[in-house]
């Protein structure tokens, strides 16, 4: 599989599924599609034992795209939430690397999987509330399971963006190496897990995360429902505008 937004290679029983959308690699329903398809694919390719997944480019990912004429996340989230919900109940591990920006669904993304390799230029940001909307992708019931409640409050609330030694210091990635040892890291990890037993990995996984792609379905059905009351308000309007000219929102009292 390869075309110019989404590219799937092999190092041995390793898939490494790439991912792009210049300058600022936003998803968006399309995209999710595909790269829901492409890792579904390898759960039933029985010489595939682990994925990897990459993003072309500086940055990871700056978000779903909210503003774009061809997308429809902001008039009705539910198609593009109905492929998240996929990435969850893909039964191999997924190692993916954060070499840029990862921001509201695009930490999202970099939770979904099961490890995180950072370069020194990895951020890392929940801006959902900066942007007057509540938080997507299923991060409701991931951050704080991975970071802690506490500390997921924290991102949540205030937006705050993270470098990558503070996204390690509290567990948002499990590894930070130079930038150019990136790609080869990620693989390396992925091979470490390959050698395995497949099968008893594979259970291990499932029993590690018994009725969590269900608890996440049921939370994101929340998270999408309360989105769709605040897209096209003025608070969401004015997140977004203060986003895009780098500075605080002027919300309104509530």
């Amino acid at each position: 599989m390869s075309d110019s937004t989404l590219s799937v290679s092999s190092q041995g029983p390793i898939r490494i599924t790439t991912f792009a959308n210049p300058p600022h690699n936003h998803i968006d329903t399309p995209l999710m599609i595909k790269m829901a398809d492409a890792l579904e694919a390898h759960d039933e390719d029985s010489t595939c034992r682990v994925n990897v997944l990459l993003a072309s480019g500086r940055v990871y990912c700056a978000g779903a795209d909210l503003v774009s004429g061809a997308s429809d996340i902001a008039n009705d989230p539910a198609p593009f939430y109905e492929q998240v919900m996929r990435l969850y109940r893909i039964r191999k591990p997924t190692v993916t690397l954060v070499q840029g920006a990862a921001v509201g669904a695009g930490l999202g993304l970099a939770v979904a999987a099961d490890f995180r390799v950072a370069t020194p230029a990895a951020r890392f940001c929940a801006n959902f509330n900066r942007l007057g909307i509540h938080p997507g992708f299923g991060l409701s019931v991931t951050l704080p399971r991975l970071i802690g409640e506490q500390r997921a409050a924290t991102l949540f609330f205030t937006g705050r963006r993270l470098n990558a030694e503070q996204a390690l210091a509290i567990g948002l990635v499990d590894e930070v190496c130079a930038e150019e040892a990136g790609i080869d890291r990620a693989i390396s990890l992925a091979q470490e897990l390959a050698a395995s037993s497949p099968r008893a990995l594979q259970l291990t996984r499932e029993t590690l995360r018994l009725g969590l792609a269900d608890t996440i379905e049921t939370v994101n059905r929340r998270e999408r429902e309360i989105q769709m009351t605040q897209f096209g308000t003025p608070e969401a309007a004015e997140g977004i505008a203060a986003m895009s000219e780098r500075r605080l929102p002027n919300f309104p009292d509530f």
